[in-house]
């Protein structure tokens, strides 16, 4: 089971970003949570970007259904997946 929780407006994951690192990846950091590294650097909201088109790929769904909540100029966010 991923580590998601489930509201009525969609599901949220709680995320750790390492900006700049060697390559995109995710791995998972404990039940609720996951670390996701990207190549981008943390400038102009491209880590951020790069993000949740990371996770839209690893989770197979559309880079519309991914939005960002809390923590635009953090390295711990939330990230919303729409369900509608």
């Amino acid at each position: 089971m991923l580590g998601i929780s489930y509201f009525s407006c969609g599901m949220y994951l709680k995320i750790k970003v390492h900006p700049n690192s060697k390559k995109n990846e995710i791995t998972r950091r404990g039940e609720d949570s996951f670390e996701v590294y990207v190549r981008a650097k943390p400038l102009e909201g491209k880590a951020n970007d790069a993000v949740l088109d990371v996770l839209a790929e690893f989770l197979n769904v559309s880079r519309s259904k991914v939005r960002l909540i809390r923590g635009a100029m953090a390295r711990n966010k939330i990230v919303e997946l729409i369900d509608r």
